[in-house]
């Protein structure tokens, strides 16, 4: 089955809208203020100067958010939401393109495509979960986010790449390091944002703030509905940081 692209309705955005008003901001996830560092985003900053900031979502099967509530519940959903609220002036629109068990070599097809639709003034990459988990080889990873970067540039757009979910399992029974550290060099090479994804869900789950794994069953969807949110407001507040930054 083809990956298809996931938009968000505006009835959707209001019902959003709504709960982000509500409960949505009840309880703020929190962070190391070091694991929200960005880059600067000056493409994403013309774009919303200029009114309208299309953001591109590319990954394996999380970006449509399994396991939670719904597709209003998956982060690129929620993180649509809080960006429209950071910047009012603009149209904000993400859309997600990905599907199950799909690696970076082949999310560059995904990106090639969503270029040549349209300016995309900013992609957010999910990347090397399902390379951890085929112990596949590093150095494609490697080469993939390169030329992947390459290209969002060469279009006039800005990257952040989100490195593998955290969770004990995979610890404890793959090489998460070597992917980690793959990322970590590919985005200082390329000059791009790395969102750590593992990090942050390995500090929440200390922290006690959100443990997918430890959830009771009956409170699975409930957890996930909440690491959902948390990721999109790690990553709207290092979107907003880069826009500052980029404006500077």
């Amino acid at each position: 089955m083809l990956p298809r692209a996931i938009r968000f309705a505006p009835a959707l955005l209001l019902l959003l809208a709504a709960g982000a008003g509500t409960g949505a901001r009840a309880a703020p996830c929190g962070a190391p203020e070091e694991l929200i560092e960005p880059e600067p985003l000056p493409a994403a900053a013309a774009a919303i100067s200029a009114g309208n900031l299309p953001v591109l979502v590319v990954g394996s099967a999380s970006v449509s958010g399994p396991g939670g509530s719904g597709a209003e519940s998956a982060y690129p959903a929620q993180l649509q939401v809080l960006l429209a609220r950071a910047f009012p002036g603009a149209r904000v629109e993400v859309a997600v393109r990905g599907a199950r068990g799909t690696m970076a070599a082949e999310h560059l097809t995904l990106i090639r495509d969503a270029l040549s639709d349209g300016r995309r003034a900013l992609v957010l990459w999910q990347a090397g979960t399902v390379e951890t988990v085929r112990g596949a080889d590093v150095a494609d990873l490697t080469d993939a986010i390169q030329d992947g970067a390459e290209r969002v540039k060469e279009a006039g757009g800005d990257l952040i790449l989100l490195d593998p979910q955290w969770s004990r399992f995979l610890r404890a029974n793959a090489d998460v390091e070597s992917y980690r550290d793959a990322l970590r060099a590919a985005a200082a090479a390329t000059g791009t944002g790395l969102f750590s994804r593992y990090a942050l869900m390995n500090a929440w789950a200390e922290a006690g703030t959100v443990d997918v794994e430890r959830a009771p069953p009956g409170l699975k969807v409930v957890e996930v509905d909440k690491l959902n949110r948390c990721l999109a407001e790690g990553l709207a507040e290092m979107i907003t940081r880069g826009v500052a930054e980029a404006r500077r």
